[in-house]
């Protein structure tokens, strides 16, 4: 089956009949859909309830550049059962990638920021300054206003958040928030990182993970405008901030989560927090050492909402390999972790969670037999305010 070009005026068919309760499905299978390979998942609830289910479809292979295209499955029955695969984003030859969905609070459309590259150009050489801007990373965003049934096109908005001098960018991935506390409550907040160029003199080729660095970019008015938040800019090869995640906790902070990239501290996972709504960090990125078991790869945060709902992490809980899927919950806001469960023993790697109401929390994620990359699943596991099982 060939997945269905999608964009204004093109809809998805409904999904399968509803189901009362499932354990797990999944919505992307390597080799289906004219596609070598899926990755980089991305999910979120829409007003309505649909689960949307964004990946990666990676034409040549399951390496991250090339013809790679945005696509979507969509679910009506809380991820038991899917609609058919759509193309949410067309590389056309190119790199479209990074979905990062979120809902608008204020309007109910859904929200899509993702990025973008020239499909002859990798990441090594666009680090290294080799690449001309207009083939190089470029950041994009797409509404939908019924549901996730019908795309608009891509609108650039690159130089409203890219600042002159940066060569990587990635948006998330994983799901965006839009807050819910304070002065600053239906803000969007899309956690992206970036390379920097060395300094003027250096010997570096800006290849080196030293130049990585953590931000976010937000809007205040649902995806029309766009505004760059925080900035890492540490570069000193200690911690190397790189793909990131971010959670609203009850007292209206931002929780920031994100890969560490080869930096010299023990430890491949990052925190800090934001009490301004993404505008700065109240503290540098720092090693979360409660989370030693993960290695180095993309994880997921996410506030459950209730009394006493623990903030939730997801990631493969072996250190030194991508395999074992794992919740891990925080009942003290992001301070300390502790193992909650582990999905499969079987290889795994990228993920994100949602919340699906009714004790029940979703996660898609990158997992397989004899890679991590084999599929995409979705797995319904039960909580209480107290766990997750």
């Amino acid at each position: 089956m060939g997945l269905l070009a999608s964009g204004a005026g093109v809809a998805f068919a409904a999904a399968p009949g509803p189901r009362t309760d499932c354990a797990s499905s999944v919505p992307y299978t390597a080799g289906e859909g004219g596609y070598d390979t899926y990755r980089i998942p991305a999910v979120l609830t829409t007003r309505a309830g649909t689960v949307l289910a964004f990946a990666e479809g990676r034409h040549d292979g399951a390496g991250d550049s090339g013809h790679i295209d945005v696509v979507l499955r969509r679910s009506t029955d809380g991820g038991c059962t899917w609609g058919p695969p759509r193309v949410v984003t067309a590389g056309g030859g190119d790199t479209r990638g990074n979905p990062a969905p979120v809902v608008d609070p204020r309007t109910g459309r859904i929200v899509l920021v993702t990025s973008y590259n020239s499909g002859a150009a990798t990441e090594a050489r666009i680090m290294r300054g080799e690449v001309a801007a207009r083939q190089s990373r470029r950041v994009f965003v797409q509404t939908s206003r019924d549901d996730g049934v019908r795309f608009s096109a891509p609108r650039d908005i690159t130089a409203e958040v890219k600042p002159p001098g940066w060569r990587w960018y990635a948006t998330g991935p994983g799901h965006a928030i839009a807050l819910r506390h304070g002065p600053h409550a239906g803000r969007l907040i899309v956690p992206a990182n970036h390379s920097a160029a060395p300094p003027k003199g250096s010997s570096d080729t800006g290849r080196e993970a030293k130049y990585y660095g953590a931000h976010a970019i937000y809007s205040d008015d649902g995806g029309r405008t766009w505004h760059l938040g925080f900035t890492d800019r540490t570069y000193d090869g200690h911690v190397d901030a790189n793909e990131s995640g971010v959670a609203e906790l009850p007292d209206g902070r931002l929780y920031f989560s994100a890969r560490d990239q080869g930096g010299t501290t023990p430890g491949n996972r990052l925190d800090t927090y934001s009490s301004d709504g993404g505008e700065t960090l109240d503290r540098p990125y720092a090693i979360q050492p409660t989370l030693d078991a993960v290695p180095v790869v993309q994880g997921s945060v996410l506030q459950l909402r209730g009394a006493h709902a623990p903030l939730l992490f997801s990631a493969p809980s072996v250190a030194n390999a991508r395999r074992s899927m794992a919740l891990w919950r925080s009942t003290d806001g992001g301070a300390t972790f502790t193992k909650a469960m582990t999905l499969s023993s079987a290889w795994a790697a990228y993920s994100d969670l949602v919340d699906l109401g009714h004790d029940r929390v979703g996660i898609l994620y990158e997992t397989g037999s004899t890679r991590p990359y084999d599929r995409i699943e979705f797995r319904r596991p039960r909580w209480t305010a107290s766990s997750v099982r």
